[in-house]
């Protein structure tokens, strides 16, 4: 059985400040077999990480619609934000990508989704995020674990890690995959590893923010 994390960011992300090059050393370091890394609107962090280390990194991205985010992997080309969540699954299965709902119950974050738009998109995608460790409420996985098993969907879980030491603290337990459709069959056998990180980790996603604003702000004032 592969250790696979399915949830993290690196310095493409805007609240994220790891460069991919050490996102790989820690996964390494925690024994993780698989990555997939799925920064917010963007898929260069994910492209350089693949490009140090094929055979740990796989291509993912986190996807802003107008409903609610989508968290997808083996994906080929970017999707663009603001699309209507049907929009952004038609291009992802254009490319032969997997596709999962981040987060669908964290009223806390902005890319959480309604259930009716939620039950819209379920028949469209091939699992929902069943665990995200960083949801400051246990209730809101619960929830989503209780809708995955209303609606007979596959779940999957990751650390959504902004921060290297968050790597590693959701992951899958899966039999060897290759593809999105190996990636969902595997889905049927999982087994999870899971614990929540401590609600200060979102401080550190504050942090890179406020960080690379000042640096831009720096970098602007030395121009002539």
């Amino acid at each position: 059985m592969l250790r696979v994390e399915f949830h993290t960011h690196t310095i493409y992300s805007k609240d994220s400040l790891s460069r991919p090059e050490d996102l790989i050393m820690a996964a390494r370091k925690k024994k993780l077999d698989r990555i997939v890394v799925t920064d917010h609107n963007e898929v260069e962090g994910a492209r350089i990480a693949k490009s140090l280390d094929p055979e740990l990194v796989i291509i993912g991205e986190e996807i802003m619609t107008t409903e609610g985010e989508l968290l997808a992997a083996f994906v080929k080309d970017k999707i663009p934000e603001g699309l209507s969540p049907l929009e952004a699954i038609q291009r992802l299965r254009e490319q032969d990508a997997f596709i999962s709902v981040s987060h669908p119950f964290d009223r806390w974050r902005n890319g959480h989704w309604e259930t009716e738009d939620l039950l819209s998109v379920c028949p469209l995608v091939d699992a929902i995020e069943i665990f995200n460790a960083r949801c400051m409420l246990p209730s809101f996985n619960r929830y989503a674990q209780d809708f995955a098993r209303k609606y007979q969907m596959p779940g999957t879980a990751g650390s959504d890690a902004h921060a290297l030491f968050e790597i590693g603290r959701a992951i899958m337990l899966l039999p060897d995959f290759d593809d999105a459709a190996t990636l969902k069959q595997g889905l049927e056998s999982a087994q999870y590893e899971t614990k929540l990180s401590a609600p200060w980790v979102h401080f550190s996603s504050r942090y890179a923010v406020w960080r690379k604003k000042f640096r831009h702000k720096e970098y602007q004032k030395s121009l002539p």
